[in-house]
């Protein structure tokens, strides 16, 4: 089985977010791709079937759970793969595009509801100008770009809270981010596109424009460009391959 390595939202080596991708021939056991993520310790490894001129199964996987949206895993196998693509996923079915440099991907919009959710001990002394979750996220909006960049939250107690991840954000020059899941098995995620399905909702409708440069401001950094289309957003990202090579088991 072929096997990558790709550094998504970034078109710089050893930055942005890296993701396994494995090729299959065939639909795998559930329990060997989640020993392989184990294995390779990336915040996801990508599984997609290939034997077929119609939508492609794409599953993910972290190094300790299976999770149902991942958007920079989704760059790194289109990267790999090449052209249009059609997945069939966990979150319905999913399109993506690699165009020259840039990968762009077609994913449910994820607005945030304001809930009632006390971040004041995740997030001590830090304060916290709105609160809301998305499907899988609690999402907080904090004053300003410097308070997230310095952001420590305490990982224990996120852990044990609904999903345990959490997506702070605040204005930048459109917006910056970060993200965090311990309750998947990663502290911080340097760069997430899935995230950005709450993200584009929230600050198209706050700026009054459709189309946004988000910052995942995490130690390696990203890119991410946004479109907001009704109850889409198409997502677009830069790729670079680290590693090529076989799987022997």
């Amino acid at each position: 089985m072929r096997f990558f390595v790709v550094d998504a939202f970034t078109d710089q080596a050893f930055a942005g977010n890296s993701a396994g991708v494995v090729l299959l021939d065939e639909p795998a056991d559930p329990t060997w791709m989640q020993a392989v993520a184990a294995e390779m310790k990336h915040a996801e490894t990508a599984f997609v079937v290939t034997n077929s001129d119609g939508p492609k199964s794409l599953r993910w996987f972290t190094p300790a759970v299976e999770v149902a949206l991942c958007g920079h895993a989704t760059v790194a196998v289109t990267h790999v793969l090449g052209g249009e693509q059609t997945y069939t996923t966990k979150s319905g079915e999913l399109r993506a595009r690699a165009d020259g440099d840039w990968v762009e991907l077609d994913f449910p919009s994820d607005p945030p509801t304001p809930t009632d959710d006390d971040l004041s001990e995740i997030l001590p002394g830090v304060e916290i100008e709105y609160v809301g979750r998305g499907v899988e996220n609690l999402f907080a909006v904090l004053p300003d770009a410097e308070t997230v960049k310095k952001l420590e939250p305490d990982l224990a107690k996120l852990k044990t809270t609904w999903t345990g991840r959490l997506l702070v954000t605040a204005k930048g020059d459109d917006y910056v981010s970060r993200f965090f899941a311990p309750g998947v098995g990663i502290d911080e995620d340097p760069v997430t596109g899935s995230a950005h399905c709450i993200l584009s909702p929230y600050w198209s409708e706050k700026l009054q424009k459709k189309e946004l440069t988000g910052h995942q401001i995490s130690a390696r950094g990203g890119v991410v460009r946004t479109r907001q289309d009704g109850d889409r957003v198409h997502l677009a990202g830069q790729a670079v391959t680290i590693v090529s090579g076989e799987l022997h088991v």
